[in-house]
């Protein structure tokens, strides 16, 4: 009698341990399994290159304001090189596209009436002007009234060091937005904000007394624009 207890108890826990590594299995592979429909779900989020005149319009309108859009003008280099307008647009905003020729991202949406103050800035660096001759040819400019610059005249920089982008959505990947409000001769006095952001994504006032006088506000260090 005390072995046929003996040899139920035995088969009870072989049973047991059996079952036991089957749960352990079944576990490990149910893991497996979910990390990788993870892996596949963030490999099926595919990047591409910026390649098309498209592809340029598209990474381009992340700078303006989601719902302008679709009406932005967009100017800029096409992927042969030429300074063209590669979407037509009839809203108040106008949409500088990304450089296909230089390293990283960086595109712009500006106010139309900023227009004849960002064409003068590329004239002259296409007459090969440094940044100090732009900076003094467009000061005097500004004060003789041959440019206009609106106070409060707002521009968007849609920027970051890849240029890579999702073709669903159209963002360019590690992409942000910071802002500039030109203020023509403003001063920290005459506006009451300081020469150098108080923190991470304070606003400030950049080139003060100057005709590019205007407040700047930049997203954190780890933050990605919301568009």
């Amino acid at each position: 009698m005390k072995h046929l207890l003996a040899s139920l108890l035995f088969s009870t826990l072989l049973i047991s341990c059996n079952t036991s590594d089957k749960s352990k299995a079944t576990s490990a592979e149910s893991t497996d399994a979910k990390t990788t429909t993870e892996t596949v779900a963030k490999t099926e989020k595919q990047l591409k290159p910026i390649e098309t005149d498209e592809d340029l319009i598209a990474t381009a309108l992340m700078a303006a304001p989601a719902e302008s859009r679709a009406t932005s003008k967009v100017i800029g280099y096409n992927m042969a090189g030429e300074f063209v307008t590669l979407k037509e647009g009839d809203n108040e905003y106008i949409v500088l596209a990304d450089d296909p020729k230089k390293d990283g991202f960086n595109a712009a949406c500006y106010h139309k009436d900023l227009e004849p103050f960002m064409a003068r800035g590329r004239a002259l660096r296409a007459e090969g002007k440094s940044a100090e001759e732009i900076f003094a040819t467009r000061e005097a400019e500004v004060k003789s009234g041959a440019i206009k610059i609106t106070p409060g005249s707002a521009l968007h920089i849609y920027y970051g060091p890849n240029s890579m982008y999702d073709a669903e959505t159209s963002k360019v990947d590690g992409a942000k937005l910071r802002y500039v409000i030109y203020t023509p001769f403003a001063t920290s006095a005459s506006i009451g904000l300081p020469e150098t952001p108080s923190a991470p994504n304070h606003p400030w006032i950049m080139n003060p007394g100057t005709h590019r006088a205007h407040i700047m506000i930049s997203p954190l260090a780890n933050e990605e624009g919301e568009n």
